[in-house]
């Protein structure tokens, strides 16, 4: 088959127009934080889907609401729902000003946009994926049950972005570190023993290896972590986590490839996560199926594909 650059302007195949179309996409995702964080706080939604925005301050807020509950059962407050729906904007907004917890919560939300789509287009089940359903059949009993939590995580994961929601315990051990510290810097001078108490209270509780994340991230470390890297087979949710754990990147950086003018960072990720070009091209199809097959993947070897994506993501972590 021939191939074509998907890019614009003139290149040659090979490394180099490769890296300078990963540029062009670094440059569009250090973008991204500033102009969803205004989008969030402004009217105009125009370089953003307004479902986007909306999921992601839904889940915002939700956050909010969980915390300023447990806060005002630690103080004593009457209705702990009347308080959160008291401070539970201010909190949200507050918590647009931390990058990568905004960051997390926009790649949870354009996964589930392609989950979504996934479902109406092919038919593939948001929680019990082909995939999943031969995990759990495995005859080995331990992976058998950790596949079986995977999918209850997956089961609450749809059943919360339906209603736009997200739960403090499947936030990264990091994110609820910095939402925590930016619930502290809300309350300033009027924190008390009772704030404390109950950050005390969800950091005890707190148990990040029950979360979704964590147990997607063991489930592709075996050996069926290379079958999910077909999202046909495994979903959105188990092909992200075997994509980044494969290719050295970190979810929400897989999580954003999937767009379309991130094609060639998807294409990067695939082949270092060891798949070849042929199969690369059928996943890109899958995805997009209106964009050009990109030339140059046979002359890019698994270790070169990590080394330019380790390179563009230090770009894009510094804006």
């Amino acid at each position: 088959m021939d191939r074509a650059i998907a890019m614009d302007g003139p290149g040659q195949p090979g490394a180099g127009s490769l890296r300078d179309a990963l540029l062009q996409g670094d440059a569009m995702l250090a973008g991204i934080g500033p102009i969803l964080g205004h989008l969030l706080s402004a009217p105009d939604h125009s370089l953003f889907s307004d479902e986007i925005v909306a999921r992601v301050r839904g889940m915002l807020s939700d956050l909010a609401g969980q915390i300023l509950r447990l806060q005002a059962e630690a103080t004593g407050e009457l209705g702990s729902d009347a308080f959160a729906e008291r401070h539970g904007a201010a909190l949200a907004d507050h918590f647009q000003t931390c990058p990568a917890l905004l960051s997390h919560c926009h790649a949870l939300a354009l996964e589930w946009q392609l989950t979504d789509r996934l479902k109406a287009q092919a038919g593939l089940d948001p929680v019990l994926s082909p995939l999943f359903q031969r995990l759990i059949g495995a005859s080995d009993s331990a992976s058998s049950s950790a596949a079986m939590a995977a999918l209850a995580a997956q089961a609450r994961f749809v059943q919360g972005q339906r209603r736009m929601e997200l739960a403090l315990a499947e936030l990264p051990v990091d994110l609820l570190h910095e939402a925590l510290v930016a619930w502290r810097g809300y309350c300033g001078e009027t924190g008390s023993d009772a704030v404390a108490r109950a950050e005390s209270r969800i950091r005890q509780s707190y148990d990040e290896s029950a979360g979704r994340l964590a147990l997607f991230a063991r489930l592709v470390s075996g050996p069926k972590g290379q079958e999910a890297l077909v999202i046909e087979e495994a979903g959105a949710a188990l092909f992200f986590s075997a994509l980044a754990a494969r290719s050295g990147q970190s979810r929400e950086l897989a999580v954003l490839s999937s767009h379309e003018r991130q094609a060639v960072r998807l294409a990067l990720g695939l082949r270092a996560a060891g798949l070849e070009p042929e199969r690369i091209d059928e996943v890109l199809l899958s995805l997009h199926p209106s964009a050009a097959p990109l030339a140059g993947l046979e002359e890019i070897e698994q270790v070169e594909a990590r080394d330019l994506l380790a390179d563009a993501a230090n770009r894009v972590e510094r804006g």
